[in-house]
């Protein structure tokens, strides 16, 4: 959990998408499958200012951008993917639980390349704590997400 090759969700919602080089938008936020602990995609604001839909497994994430094959594989039918998910940002500062027990806010949720989540990292008066995604009950933040 945490373990070599896993990777923070907040960082990769800090990289471009892009296609050849060329910026085709931004993510704005990660829908997971909350059931299965995998990430369905990424939600990306576009050059056109509208939102589009990323398939995890169709982008490719590197260490500077997530690198797409073609700008068709960026669906415009977000809301249907929103309603079969659960936003990464919907659940930011959100309360983690374990056994009952309050672990604290979601503050970061941890990735392997195959889009699997590898753990939950929760904080609590400023300390971090890494935790099974199996083991933990999500509650969604106080303040809906934009």
């Amino acid at each position: 959990m945490g373990g070599m090759g896993s990777r923070s969700s907040i960082e990769l919602l800090q990289l471009p998408v892009r296609l050849h080089g060329i910026r085709l938008g931004q993510p704005v936020d990660l829908l997971l499958d909350e059931s299965a602990w995998r990430v369905l995609g990424l939600v990306v604001r576009c050059g056109d200012d509208t939102e589009r839909f990323l398939a995890f497994a169709a982008a490719e994430p590197g260490e500077d951008e997530i690198v797409v094959g073609s700008a068709l594989l960026l669906l415009e039918d977000v809301a249907f993917y929103r309603k079969r998910s659960r936003s990464l940002r919907g659940l930011l500062g959100g309360s983690v639980a374990e056994d009952g027990s309050g672990l604290g806010e979601l503050a970061d949720v941890l990735l392997l390349p195959d889009g699997s989540v590898d753990g939950i990292v929760a904080e609590r008066n400023g300390r971090r704590q890494t935790v099974d995604p199996e083991t933990v009950t999500l509650g969604a933040a106080r303040v809906p997400a934009a």
